[in-house]
């Protein structure tokens, strides 16, 4: 008691709770440990297992002698011998295949100019499949005193030569140009010269007929027919129009005409000849 005789409280200091910190950072630490060692447990360990036996497998495939290409299947090819193919891809027999590079040898087989497009694609476990698309010739372009045959967007093919007399194809002056390197088609000419092409081929009985071409004015396809030296002038639309308007004036034109030039069929309905005499006794 105080020395008036009243009752006194006990003042205590308040714990001072800084010397259990140390001990909860443990224990929470023990508890994130404890969380992500059972996860590990339960998601990392199984997927390295499967990655380890995947790379197990992977490296297996690649030494295993049943992965070894043993066929090489070309389809797509006519002019090209399927050797041809095989050798331009890269000679792939007995490499692993999945270790051929088939981006590498798409890229191969293209330098043929007889290739439009090609695919290639594994057949497990041991088949290489190398589909073609070949160039269509689609005429023989004159470049003074060679010849080539061009496709209908006027890529060169290669040099006309006896291996393709097979080939009924017509002549195309004007097309591809000279040069000390590989000879390459004018673009505007080459553009003139597919959308001919692309007409006649809806009409195959008009192409037939069709012998000569000249392109040398971008805007302009001059055409002959067989067993007529008259040069039809078509401009650079509507040819199979034109070409029929030709053939149903051909006949009066031959007996007003003993020698027709040229016809310029460009204008419409009006028709223009160019001759140098008409035939004795008529006007």
């Amino acid at each position: 008691m105080s020395r008036r005789g009243l009752p006194t409280a006990t003042l205590r200091p308040p714990a001072d709770r800084r010397f259990h910190r140390p001990d909860v950072v443990r224990r929470e630490r023990r508890r994130r440990l404890t969380r992500v060692a059972g996860r590990f447990l339960k998601w990392g360990v199984p997927i390295v297992v499967v990655a380890l036996v995947a790379a197990a497998l992977v490296h297996a495939a690649l030494r295993s002698p049943l992965f070894a290409v043993r066929q090489v299947t070309v389809s797509g090819n006519a002019r090209l011998s399927a050797a041809d193919v095989e050798r331009l891809a890269g000679n792939v027999r007995g490499q692993n295949i999945f270790a051929v590079d088939l981006a590498a040898a798409r890229e191969r087989v293209l330098t043929s100019p007889w290739v439009a497009d090609v695919t290639l694609a594994r057949v497990l476990p041991s088949t290489l499949v190398v589909d073609v698309v070949e160039r269509v010739p689609m005429a023989v372009a004159r470049v003074g005193d060679r010849l080539f045959l061009v496709d209908d967007a006027g890529v060169v093919i290669d040099a006309y030569g006896p291996a393709y007399r097979d080939l009924d194809l017509p002549l195309v002056d004007g097309l591809v140009a000279a040069s000390g390197g590989r000879p390459a088609a004018d673009a505007e000419r080459a553009s003139l010269s597919r959308a001919l092409f692309t007409s006649l081929r809806d009409r195959p009985d008009l192409g037939r007929r069709v012998s000569e071409i000249d392109v040398s004015s971008d805007n302009d396809a001059v055409v002959l027919l067989d067993n007529d030296p008259t040069r039809l002038h078509l401009g650079d639309r509507a040819f199979i129009e034109r070409l029929t308007r030709y053939l149903e004036l051909a006949p009066t034109l031959a007996d007003r005409f003993s020698a027709i030039d040229y016809v310029d069929l460009r204008f419409g309905d009006r028709v223009f000849v160019h001759s140098e005499s008409k035939r004795r006794g008529r006007r």
